[in-house]
């Protein structure tokens, strides 16, 4: 233990941060599913001067990764769709996910992607339905640079009180950006 927490910190002050944050974004968007959260508030406290590059990068390493999910759903989902059952959700959650992209498309994953849960689900649904590439891109950009950036403007004016601020209030902040959701998706479809 006492030798990852020493290369943890190693990896926070070296010259690489950025790069780190970039790949473990892309990761996380693809194969692993632990929130970047847990890595990204300690690192930007750490590395304030470096903030909104450490927020730029897990954004972009997110919208990379999530062109391979896509792909994946689009061109592996018939060979892949057992596997995806037993390691990403149950055959009851796949199907909800395929049922969301056709009905709610843009607005599903632009939820997903501020919530806090994993997006591979979505991204995979997205891809097996042929969703538009160009919709997809936009919605996950969108939610993730709300994410990502939303996270720096809190550790830059919190500081070390980030942390306690958005495990207090995730869940407040997450209802009111899904309601904001919402409301737009009402008013573009039932307006």
């Amino acid at each position: 233990m006492k030798y990852i927490t020493n290369k943890s910190k190693e990896i926070i002050r070296s010259r690489h941060v950025v790069k780190g944050i970039f790949v473990a974004s892309m990761l996380e968007s693809t194969i692993v599913p632990v929130p970047i959260e847990a890595v990204l508030v300690p690192v930007m406290q750490a590395r304030r001067d470096k903030i909104w590059a450490i927020a730029l990068a897990a954004t972009v390493g997110c919208i990379i990764g999530s062109l391979f999910g896509y792909a994946f759903g689009f061109f592996l989902f018939e060979l892949t769709q057992e596997w995806i059952v037993g390691s990403l959700a149950t055959q009851e959650q796949l199907d909800s996910a395929i049922q969301q992209m056709n009905e709610q498309g843009f607005y599903f994953v632009l939820s997903l992607g501020i919530i806090p849960v994993p997006l591979q689900i979505g991204m995979v649904a997205a891809g097996a339905t042929g969703f538009s590439i160009l919709l997809y891109l936009i919605a996950v950009t969108i939610s993730r640079v709300i994410r990502y950036y939303g996270i720096a403007i809190i550790v830059y004016y919190a500081g070390n009180q980030a942390e306690r601020l958005i495990r207090e209030y995730k869940y407040l902040a997450t209802a009111m950006l899904l309601l904001i959701i919402l409301a737009a998706w009402y008013f573009t479809f039932f307006s």
